[in-house]
């Protein structure tokens, strides 16, 4: 296959609001030896990202600097050391950054094949998301059937993924959004809606499982939300923290309440975990994703579709806050 020697990209020209994000020209990347080159035909959004673009965030030493951490597309070269893919497969694939853009370099690894009846929209909004909810959720968090859970941002894109697997795998799930729209998605993902405009969440925890609480909470919110967590947990329950959209740190974390019902504190981040850790999240997600997205469940919902050239209008819906879903951005 006869490859171009340069390619388009978004590029982050400047730290600041989505208008620094323009499109460019750059070479396209050489696959080293354990890495498929792929063809992106459309790349997820995400929270990341918009942090990368503000400057808050920046890639790891040796990751790309164009932003993005999910593609779809096909497999147009392989490293020596590929042994899995060929040239013409259809995959998906976790990133090292580098996903706005024509073509991208992926550890062979953190790639899938992705799953017959999924497009290759749906399919750009399942690595970053179904990784971040398998490897929280049900590794670190530990949710199993008959469990009873909490999730912050539940129109999110983790949210709905979290949501979706939740009703698949015999979990309870509570939700919480700002507005009756979001809502009503959230009960139409069988989940049970909190509106935190209207309602504390941790009273209606309280009520709702009549003083238990809930044996694992999925949180994006970090600082703000944390001792209204801790309220909400069930004894030896487990908050796992994701995000930090409410502040990054905790003042006077009161510890005598965490130990008094033998509750865990725990995080991750995707983008910090090695390449060895990425490999196994994928393996888990193929395990135990695969089989529920070629039955047509769980299937990303998309928010919204722009074009690569309008990433920048991709970064502002996400800013907003009005999404439901996913926003992907379309390359081919």
């Amino acid at each position: 296959m006869t490859l171009p020697s340069r390619m388009r990209y978004s590029q982050i020209t400047q730290p600041g609001g989505p208008q620094v994000l323009q499109l460019a020209e750059t070479d396209v990347p050489t696959p080293a030896e354990h890495e498929l080159l792929i063809k992106v035909h459309a790349a997820g959004i995400n929270r990341p990202d918009v942090l990368q673009r503000a400057g808050h965030y920046p890639m790891k030493p040796g990751f790309s600097a164009v932003p993005g951490l999910e593609v779809a597309g096909e497999v147009v070269a392989v490293g020596s050391a590929v042994g899995e893919f060929k040239v013409g497969d259809r995959v998906c694939a976790l990133t090292n950054g580098g996903g706005y853009a024509e073509y991208c370099a992926v550890p062979a690894t953190q790639a899938l094949a992705i799953p017959e009846g999924v497009d290759m929209i749906q399919a750009a909004a399942i690595p970053e998301t179904f990784f971040t909810v398998w490897a929280n959720l049900f590794e670190l968090g530990q949710a199993r059937t008959g469990d009873t859970v909490l999730i912050h941002g539940g129109t999110s894109g983790i949210g709905t993924t979290a949501l979706m697997l939740c009703k698949a795998l015999g979990i309870k799930a509570f939700a919480t959004a700002g507005s009756e729209e979001k809502c009503a998605q959230i009960r139409a993902l069988g989940g049970e809606a909190i509106n935190y405009r209207e309602a504390d969440f941790a009273e209606v925890i309280a009520l709702q499982t009549h003083g238990k609480g809930v044996d694992v909470i999925l949180d994006i919110m970090g600082g703000s939300y944390f001792d209204a967590n801790l309220a909400s947990l069930a004894r030896r329950g487990r908050l796992v923290i994701i995000g930090f959209m409410g502040g990054a740190s905790v003042k006077n974390f009161n510890l005598l309440a965490l130990m008094d019902k033998q509750g865990s504190v725990t995080g991750s981040m995707m983008r910090s975990r090695s390449t060895e850790e990425k490999a196994e999240i994928a393996q888990a997600v193929k395990a135990n994703v695969w089989p529920l997205l070629s039955q047509g469940q769980c299937v990303p919902m998309i928010d919204r579709v722009f074009a690569l050239d309008d990433a920048a209008g991709a970064h502002q819906r996400m800013e907003e806050g009005e999404h439901i879903g996913k926003i992907v951005l379309k390359v081919v």
